[in-house]
């Protein structure tokens, strides 16, 4: 029995391996009914007793938005549908708690690698690192 991917959830930060992780949701949804919503999670600076509670810039919002209609325009043509989702705060955490929502029922996670370098993630780790191990539902890493 084959699964229809409907609902394809793709986390998004503006570089090239995330642009490689939307066109390849682009290629397994085909075309029709399924939906690929991007994701984009902007860090919150931390507080400061010199300027108060951490704010995110009007150019990092900005930014973010520039890169939800890119990835739209790219999607539409396509023949599928695109919602935007814009978030506060860590990556990671963010991308799992939209996936496992129970508003929208996610088929998988088609996400870019940062190509960090093995030394590198054992440090500092990364994001889908972190989120090939929390997530619920299949992931696929783009490189």
């Amino acid at each position: 029995m084959t699964r229809r991917i409907e609902n394809i959830l793709v986390p998004l930060d503006g570089s090239k391996n995330s642009a490689r992780g939307l066109e390849m949701a682009i290629k397994i949804a085909g075309s029709g009914e399924s939906t690929l919503t991007g994701l984009i999670s902007i860090e919150v600076p931390p507080h400061s007793e010199f300027k108060g509670t951490g704010t995110v810039s009007k150019k990092a919002i900005q930014e973010a938005k520039k890169i939800m209609n890119e990835s739209k325009i790219s999607v539409e043509k396509n023949g599928l549908k695109f919602k935007a989702k814009i978030m506060q705060g860590n990556i990671g955490y963010n991308i799992i708690k939209t996936a496992h929502s129970k508003e929208t029922k996610y088929d998988m996670i088609v996400i870019g690698s940062r190509g960090r370098s093995s030394v590198k993630e054992i440090f500092f780790g990364s994001t889908s690192n972190y989120v090939i191990h929390a997530s619920k539902i299949p992931i696929l890493v783009v490189k």
